[in-house]
């Protein structure tokens, strides 16, 4: 039986990871979790799994799965992946206004980029169509996932 997962479970578990979190989809239960740096850790270190609360003993199962070869988990794309930056550089550049995306374009180098970026956001009352454009590439990102993995999903 094929499992057929919600693309908004995995759009969300893409946008919970960090440099310390990590989404995965158990292409058993079709179920997207978060795992730690901590839990992989404590997996790998073979740490006693009673030392940890209850909450965290399922995750470092499942993160001892993960760290085996067979296991029916499979990373969902990376902050890497995602490249937001890489969409904001397109959002600016698809503003029709030629003032504006250039001003937007020209935020977006050096550092402090995503709060520069942000701000002017507000200021040109832009910030519904940017989560709009990003939500939009997300959603593609996501697809193209589940297509490459193989997956089946359904949209709501």
């Amino acid at each position: 039986m094929t499992i057929t997962v919600k693309l908004d479970d995995i759009i969300e578990g893409m946008e919970c990871q960090s440099d310390e979190n990590h989404s995965y989809l158990d292409k058993r239960t079709g179920t997207v979790v978060s795992i730690s740096d901590e839990e992989i850790q404590a997996a790998e270190d073979n740490e006693p799994i009673e030392d940890f609360p209850e909450w965290q003993q399922d995750l470092i199962k499942i993160a001892k799965e993960i760290l085996q070869e067979t296991s029916d988990c499979v990373g969902l794309p990376s902050k890497f992946d995602i490249d937001e930056y890489s969409i904001m550089e397109r959002f600016c550049l698809s503003i029709d206004d030629p003032e504006i995306s250039d001003t937007l374009y020209s935020l977006i180098k050096g550092s402090g980029v995503f709060r520069r970026f942000k701000d002017a956001l507000y200021e040109y009352n832009l910030s519904d169509d940017w989560y709009k454009y990003r939500d939009k590439r997300l959603k593609e990102i996501a697809v193209e996932w589940c297509e490459a993995n193989g997956i089946e999903f359904e949209e709501k």
